[in-house]
């Protein structure tokens, strides 16, 4: 049968006819397409099994590894139809976790760029965290701890790239906007410090001292091994202030919440 219907395929490039084969010969056929690395064609084999054998044990697995398939072609779309119908229709199933996986990975492998649509981050890590709570002792929760981790990396550098670019051109309450999103939100980010640094930047050139003393001591608190740090310290004692909490605004409350063990 496998022989005939890699004849049949040749003939004229028609598609093969599944409809007279069972379902093991099937699977097997587009098993042989993903090792021949055609991902797209082992993804719309996988679905001939769902089309004839519905309700067979093949046909759920045909179903996942029709999403796998897809996700391999970076067809991220069907990929997450695939893996929300198996989740729809197999949730107590044991790759139902894979299959939230899938899903979550359909939106972080968008996001490799900075540059990209940050819905998509949102959407990652949504997913990802799905995985992580509802299938903790996986080894997709694992992995999804560490991508979980990146997207929201990825987030921070978003902010900090439009608030170095509003802050090159001047635009210095735009740019405390989206440092300050970077302090507050993603302090376990690797962007923190260089936040605060800007914040020094751009508070001094508006020429709020209290401002710029308050991100300098939360810095140095911090990050005081950082080049942030040695930079912001020689930009502050250049206009003969130092790193102090002076004042009352949100760096202060920030700097409050740190000393009691809530910031970090």
């Amino acid at each position: 049968m496998l022989a005939s219907v890699t004849a049949c395929s040749r003939l004229g490039n028609k598609e093969p006819v599944y409809d007279n084969l069972p379902a093991r010969s099937i699977f097997t056929l587009a098993e042989q397409k993903l090792e021949e690395k055609e991902p797209e064609k082992a993804a719309k084999i996988f679905g001939e099994i769902e089309r004839l054998y519905p309700y067979s044990d093949l046909a759920k697995r045909a179903l996942i590894m029709q999403a796998f398939s897809y996700h391999k072609d970076k067809d991220y779309e069907n990929s997450r139809i695939a893996a929300q119908r198996f989740i729809d229709f197999y949730p107590a199933d044991e790759d139902a976790a894979y299959a939230e996986y899938l899903l979550a990975l359909s939106y972080y492998d968008q996001i490799d760029e900075v540059g990209r649509d940050q819905g998509l981050t949102f959407q990652a890590l949504q997913g990802l965290r799905t995985v992580i709570e509802r299938y903790p002792d996986t080894e997709y929760a694992k992995s999804a701890i560490l991508k979980f981790d990146l997207a929201f990396d990825h987030l921070a550098a978003k902010e900090m790239e439009i608030g170095r670019y509003y802050l090159k051109r001047d635009h210095y309450t735009s740019a405390i906007n989206r440092f300050r999103v970077v302090v507050e939100d993603f302090q376990t980010t690797a962007h923190t410090a260089e936040a605060l640094y800007r914040l020094i930047e751009a508070y001094l050139a508006l020429g709020l001292a209290d401002e710029a003393q308050t991100a300098g001591a939360i810095l140095g608190h911090n990050f005081q091994s950082t080049e942030w740090y040695d930079d912001g310290f020689r930009l502050l004692t250049g206009k003969g202030l130092e790193p102090k909490v002076r004042g009352k605004n949100w760096l202060s409350g920030v700097y409050r919440q740190m000393i009691k063990g809530k910031w970090l």
